[in-house]
């Protein structure tokens, strides 16, 4: 059976398969082209290997203010050369903003009940659905390795 928790990149061993594919700390840009934030952390499906959720961090000073949001890796349009350093996803910052609630201190197991609505929010088939396909052929998926 399928174990739909999903782990924090950073509390793992692994690394994503092509370096380059490591988005976190890039900025979010929408498409809009407004700022949404920064890719604080990557939520990977451990079984698969591959990365399934985006952690956003914005606003905030020195972590007070703060606020998180989760986006499914499916919203991601473009990742651009290391040296911009952003990634472009075909969401409104406003829809982000009104996104589920997300504080990752409240989150203990990382479960399908957590990222289940975001999908639904987003308007996106889950990956642990039938069918499913990563992203798209212009998007490679984010694989991961030891």
């Amino acid at each position: 059976m399928q174990n739909y928790e999903l782990t924090k990149l950073s509390d793992t061993n692994l690394i994503l398969a092509d370096a380059s594919q490591d988005i976190r700390d890039r900025k979010v840009i929408d498409r809009n082209g407004d700022d949404i934030g920064r890719i604080d952390d990557l939520f990977i499906d451990q079984e698969e290997r591959m990365v399934r959720m985006l952690q956003i961090k914005a606003g905030g000073f020195l972590g007070i203010g703060e606020r998180h949001f989760l986006l499914p890796v499916d919203t991601i349009t473009a990742i651009s050369n290391i040296d911009v350093a952003e990634i472009h996803v075909n969401v409104t910052r406003e829809r982000v903003i009104g996104s589920p609630v997300y504080n990752p201190h409240l989150v203990l197991a990382p479960a399908r009940e957590v990222f289940e609505p975001y999908y639904g929010y987003y308007g996106l088939p889950p990956y642990w659905g039938a069918g499913y396909s990563y992203p798209s052929p212009s998007m490679p998926p984010m694989s991961l390795k030891r």
